[in-house]
């Protein structure tokens, strides 16, 4: 939690405190680490450590977008898949099916290069790899609780449909939601950052990690490059993947059992 919250507020206010602008060149081309600059500069003399900083701006807020879009849409279309069932269901799951058959990273790199490089191009492409997961996972937990005793007996009541789905169904199902979307994150930013390597992502001279590291790969003997990103990334991922395995252990019901 202190590295996020760490990484939050760098995100937020880096452009007061970090010691120079991100997108200006402040020093000599590849100047190797020092006092002025402690993760030195990069080919066009910008500090890779500001740029560093600045690049939480970048991969935070499309992390945020792109887990809360992908479950709040897959899981609408899931809810309504496993409630109404009959051609409504095969027609959602097919097209689940069909989205899934794909490897993640490629059809990331199909949407994306189809609408042209770019950050939201990028929070698109990611949107529509992550939406079919969450569809299924919820589309099995309401057909799961919709036989339960209380949903019969909220049926027996003349309950109707849209009151029985939102009460008494859909709450008993957004603990296995939320448990994947916190250890979502960390792919989400692991995800973005390889776009942006690849170039369809974050346009220069966004300082985008993915982008920085790609930097990094092309100066390859100047390490300093690619260092300072590459931690940010790693950093970001694993305190992220520790945060979800310790919510899912909160959060699951047969802990203990």
């Amino acid at each position: 939690m202190v590295i996020i919250l760490f990484w939050i507020f760098a995100a937020m206010t880096s452009q007061f405190w970090a010691p120079y602008p991100s997108l200006d060149m402040v020093g000599h081309r590849l100047q190797p680490p020092s006092y002025s600059h402690p993760f030195g500069t990069d080919s066009l003399g910008r500090d890779v450590f500001s740029r560093t900083m600045a690049g939480a701006s970048y991969s935070i807020p499309i992390a945020t977008t792109v887990v809360v879009a992908g479950a709040l849409f897959g899981s609408a279309l899931g809810a309504i898949a496993g409630f109404f069932g009959g051609w409504t269901n095969t027609l959602i799951m097919r097209m689940v099916d069909i989205t899934l058959s794909f490897p993640p990273m490629l059809l990331a790199m199909a949407v994306a290069a189809s609408l042209g490089p770019g950050l939201w191009t990028a929070t698109l492409a990611m949107i529509v790899v992550w939406w079919p997961l969450y569809a299924r996972l919820m589309q099995a937990q309401v057909i799961s609780v919709k036989h339960m005793e209380h949903v019969d007996a909220a049926i027996s009541s003349g309950v109707r449909p849209r009151r029985l789905l939102t009460r008494y169904i859909l709450p008993l199902c957004w603990t296995p939601i939320l448990i994947n979307a916190t250890m979502d994150f960390g792919q989400v930013v692991l995800l973005a950052a390889s776009l942006s390597f690849i170039g369809l992502g974050a346009a220069p001279p966004a300082p985008e990690w993915g982008a920085m590291v790609s930097d990094g790969a092309v100066n390859y003997y100047y390490w300093w490059i690619a260092t300072a990103p590459g931690l940010a990334i790693l950093t970001v991922v694993l305190a992220l993947n520790f945060i979800g395995d310790r919510v899912r252990d909160i959060l699951d019901p047969r802990k203990g059992s």
